[in-house]
């Protein structure tokens, strides 16, 4: 699961990682490996700490989505990033790769989700609904094939499968996302969404920080719409 070459950052109050689709970021109750204990391992033996790492979880991302995940190294740093998440100064930006262009290709989406425990599912309502909560999201078209198109989203809210419900209602299930109306599974049982970005204020240091996770390597869909990104902003 876990190796040291998918930190793309790290200093004193602060590790990201580039999660790889099908890893879980803590871990559930059946006990299942997560980057989580992999990571506190993986510091207790590199700077031979005698004692228990400590280890905070600053957000998620659900186990099917590769890309950027944030630890907190220090009790101050999870506060702190914790109060940042809630009052939404952290900048969370995702890319996705659709089966079908949006009819307004750069929008913002507000819709009321309802989440089934049972299904594990959330479904995404125009208006309010008993034990709904609202998400929101920016949208945008960043490139497009023949067949898919690469989609950077922008979160301002955290609820349960938010991006994938919200797309697909909107006509535009995520590659691979079977769950949400994708016409087949990708060969990794992954999704294509991965956690691009995130930009925050260093809890500490008080510097702007913005981190850019790497699109999942030997894919080629990914690796061509990376390219085609690149060669727009040149």
């Amino acid at each position: 699961m876990f190796k040291p070459q998918d930190i793309i950052y790290e200093d004193n109050h602060i590790i990201v990682v580039n999660k790889r689709a099908g890893d879980l970021v803590q871990p559930d109750a059946e006990g299942q490996s997560a980057l989580e204990n992999e990571i506190k391992d993986f510091i207790k033996r590199r700077d031979e700490k005698p004692g228990a790492v400590y280890l905070g979880v600053v957000h998620r991302i659900d186990r099917p989505v590769s890309g950027a995940v944030m630890f907190a190294k220090t009790s101050k740093a999870l506060v702190r990033l914790n109060e940042m998440l809630r009052k939404g100064e952290i900048d969370k930006r995702y890319w996705a790769i659709v089966e079908e262009l949006p009819e307004v290709e750069h929008d913002t989406l507000v819709h009321h989700i309802v989440r089934d425990g049972k299904t594990n599912k959330s479904k995404a309502h125009m208006s309010p609904k008993k034990d709904s909560k609202e998400a929101r999201l920016e949208y945008k078209m960043i490139a497009g094939s023949s067949n898919y198109y690469l989609l950077e989203v922008k979160l301002f809210t955290g609820r349960h499968h938010q991006i994938r419900c919200q797309l697909a209602k909107i006509g535009c299930s995520i590659r691979g996302d079977l769950k949400y109306g994708a016409r087949r599974s990708n060969p990794d049982g992954g999704i294509s969404l991965h956690s691009r970005s995130l930009e925050f204020m260093h809890p500490v240091r008080k510097e702007r920080i913005k981190i850019e996770a790497p699109v999942p390597s030997g894919d080629n869909l990914w690796e061509f719409f990376d390219s085609a990104v690149r060669a727009s902003e040149e």
